[in-house]
């Protein structure tokens, strides 16, 4: 379990990192062992992985404040679990124990999402959750 921590904890470093072009990580089940499934800069790619018979741990990075000539860019953060609608029971309930594991790595986020619906996954939705979260969405005070 270390070796799996260890590989989580250092996607977790790489998508946190503003110097690296990760922004997401995505850790999975091997029977019943976490694993670092993979990680990528793609928000596409990372969607395309959660199906219904998965159990996944997702780690996101949300960059807020982008508005044309927007001076204060912010990285968010955003732990998503899934659970997909093929998912036994047992495994299901296993997800909420395991989750503290997951978050003893991912320890660093803006909002938690749990999940079995593909809509909750959408970027845009992600990203107005984040923006709501965040209790201020100033915009730069000009209008077309």
């Amino acid at each position: 379990m270390a070796d799996i921590l260890q590989d989580a904890a250092e996607a977790y470093e790489d998508v946190r990192n503003d110097g690296t072009p990760t922004n997401w990580a995505l850790l999975s089940y091997d029977e019943n062992t976490i694993v670092l499934s993979c990680t990528g800069s793609d928000f596409d790619e990372f969607a395309s992985k959660f199906n219904d018979d998965e159990r996944l741990f997702g780690y996101l990075r949300v960059t807020t404040g982008e508005e044309p000539n927007f001076k204060s860019k912010r990285a968010k953060f955003v732990l998503i679990t899934w659970i997909g609608a093929n998912v036994s029971a047992l495994k299901r309930a296993k997800v909420s124990t395991d989750k503290a594991t997951v978050k003893s790595v991912f320890q660093n986020f803006a909002i938690e999402i749990q999940t079995s619906d593909r809509h909750d996954l959408k970027e845009d939705h992600i990203r107005s959750a984040v923006v709501k979260a965040g209790g201020a969405n100033y915009g730069t005070g000009s209008r077309d």
